[in-house]
Parts: structure tokens; C-alpha cells; sequence
């Protein structure tokens, strides 16, 4: 056990399964007083936080009932990581309004609402750090079939630059994780569809996965995690407002 994010209180969305899990698991790890939240539940049971909750970050009503619920058990968050996302896949001529609306919905919005929701417990004891999960397919780079996806996450990287800019007199930092392709149940599932639509055997399609990446593999949630865990640290306290990759060399 460490101590670099001891007793600080942090939320972390799509805490259930991949990078979202990892960063929770680091947290919790480091000292951290880690509020986990996920909309499927389930799968929060064995992580070792000390609050599991259920959570639809695209409901205003239910984040706001949680907020409630933090504050009276723990106050203000010293850590907030937003994690929930949606992967669209397809070009703009394959993407419906309703494709576009819940990406942005689920990608960009969820932020904004918590955010909204969180940050004036930071802004009242002035400290605080924020972690937004974007992607190096964003407004760095751009790949094939992405297009909504690569919006939404170029939003983010705005939003954050934007939060950051806002409060950085008032002991707030805001930053984004960029990823590149990782490992995950999300990435199986992508996996599988791709190769089901196409008609191309998994093991294909996984090694145009790979292939994005010049160092030839894929990355671990647990790479991602531990880029979000120094930000989230004192160690970090002089960075705010930056999009980090930690992508296996896919933006160069």
C-alpha cells in the first residue's frame, strides 16, 4: 500500500471494468478514499472502495442524489475521474442524429454534469483535481470509422482546457487522458462486431487494433491508471489544463 493519494476522497464513473476499474484499483491502492460508481453495479462488488454506488451519469437527478449522498458521508471531493464513455463506430455518413446525440450525451455531457455537480465542494475548500478519460482519437489525431467518437473526444479535451482555464486561480486543475488502443472488456466486445459485420476472423481484426500502435501492442487499463493516479497526486500539482497521451505511439 502507498500513501500519494492518501486520504483524499475521489469519485470515480465507470469504476466496473476497464481503464475506469484500473484507475479506481490505483486509487484505492494509494490511500485514496475512493467512492466507485457504475450504472451496472454488479460489477462493483469486489473493488475495495469504500462506497459502490450505482450511477447513470446521464441523468441529472440521480448524480445530484448521489452528490447528497458523498457529501454527508465524506464532504467534498478532493478527485473527481470521469471515465464513462461510448465508442461510435462509422463515418459521418453512417451516423444518425440519435448516434450523435448519445455520444455526446454519454462522452461529453455526463462531464459537464458532473462537474457541474462537484466542483463547487472543490471551489469551497479550493482544492481540487479533475481527470477527464479522452483519447488520442480526438483533435490530435484522426482515424478511420471514428467520426463521432473523434468528435466527442475532442470535446473533451475543450471542456478540459476550458475548466481548467476557469479555476486555476482557485486551487482547481483539470486535466485529460488521452489513450490510445487498450486492453479491455469494451475492446473485446468492438472485437467481436467488427469481426461479425465484416466477416474478418478476430485475430485480424485485433491485429488492425495492434497495428495503430508503432510500439506493436496493445496498452494495459493499468498504463492509463497510473498516468491518472500522478495527476491526481500533489505530485502533479503544477500541471492543469493538458491533454497527456499515454497511446503506444499512436499520435506520432
Amino acid at each position: 500500500m502507498g500513501s500519494r493519494v492518501q486520504n483524499k476522497v475521489a469519485l470515480v464513473t465507470a469504476a466496473g471494468q476497464g481503464i475506469g476499474r484500473a484507475i479506481a484499483q490505483a486509487l484505492i491502492a494509494e490511500g485514496g478514499v475512493v467512492i466507485a460508481t457504475d450504472l451496472a453495479d454488479d460489477k462493483l462488488a469486489d473493488l475495495k472502495a469504500k462506497k459502490r454506488a450505482k450511477l447513470d451519469v446521464l441523468s441529472d437527478s440521480n448524480i445530484e442524489a448521489l452528490a447528497k449522498s458523498v457529501a454527508g458521508e465524506f464532504g467534498a471531493l478532493d478527485i473527481l475521474v470521469n471515465c464513462a464513455g461510448y465508442v461510435a463506430n462509422g463515418s459521418v455518413l453512417d451516423c444518425t442524429e440519435k448516434d450523435w446525440d448519445f455520444s455526446f450525451d454519454l462522452n461529453v455531457k455526463s462531464m459537464h454534469r458532473m462537474i457541474k455537480t462537484f466542483l463547487p465542494g472543490m471551489l469551497a475548500k479550493r482544492s481540487g483535481s479533475i481527470i477527464n478519460i479522452s483519447s488520442a482519437v480526438s483533435s490530435i489525431r484522426g482515424v478511420p470509422n471514428r467520426y463521432a467518437y473523434g468528435a466527442t473526444k475532442a470535446a473533451v479535451i475543450g471542456l478540459t482546457k476550458a475548466v481548467a482555464a476557469d479555476f486555476i486561480k482557485q486551487g482547481i486543475r483539470c486535466n485529460a487522458v488521452c489513450p490510445g488502443t487498450i486492453e479491455s472488456p469494451s475492446l473485446e466486445e468492438r472485437i467481436a462486431a467488427q469481426s461479425k459485420a465484416t466477416g474478418t476472423s478476430s485475430d485480424e481484426v485485433r491485429q488492425a487494433f495492434i497495428d495503430r500502435q508503432p510500439m506493436g501492442r496493445l496498452g494495459k487499463a493499468e498504463e492509463v491508471a497510473a498516468l491518472a493516479l500522478f495527476l491526481a497526486s500533489d505530485e502533479a500539482s503544477y500541471i492543469t489544463g493538458q491533454a497527456h497521451l499515454v497511446d503506444g505511439g499512436m499520435a506520432l
